[in-house]
């Protein structure tokens, strides 16, 4: 059984999924899939992340795709160094 993630480990998830794409973004089937979220929870993540600037939703030939933006690249760099941090201390988020 996967160890349970709360939301910030989920953000951090779903923007690192969204850099590894690049700027061609990735596509919601995708990110449904490698996140391992349900539907109704990646569209509530997705929303957040839009409404703070973190990520970009666009509309391509009728799919949704997201893109990081610059602040979503900031925001995921300092999250890692944090996630770092907590590690070394033998906390796990």
């Amino acid at each position: 059984m996967a160890p349970y993630r709360n939301s910030v480990k989920i953000l951090g998830d779903v923007l690192q999924i969204t850099e590894e794409h690049g700027t061609g973004g990735v596509n919601l089937t995708s990110l449904l899939r490698k996140a391992n979220l349900s539907y109704g929870r990646l569209a509530a993540v997705a929303s957040k992340l839009v409404q703070a600037g973190l990520i970009q939703e666009q509309v391509l030939e009728g799919q949704r795709i997201y893109v990081i933006t610059p602040q979503g690249k900031e925001y995921l760099h300092r999250y890692n160094q944090f996630a770092e941090m907590a590690n070394s201390f033998g906390l796990n988020l």
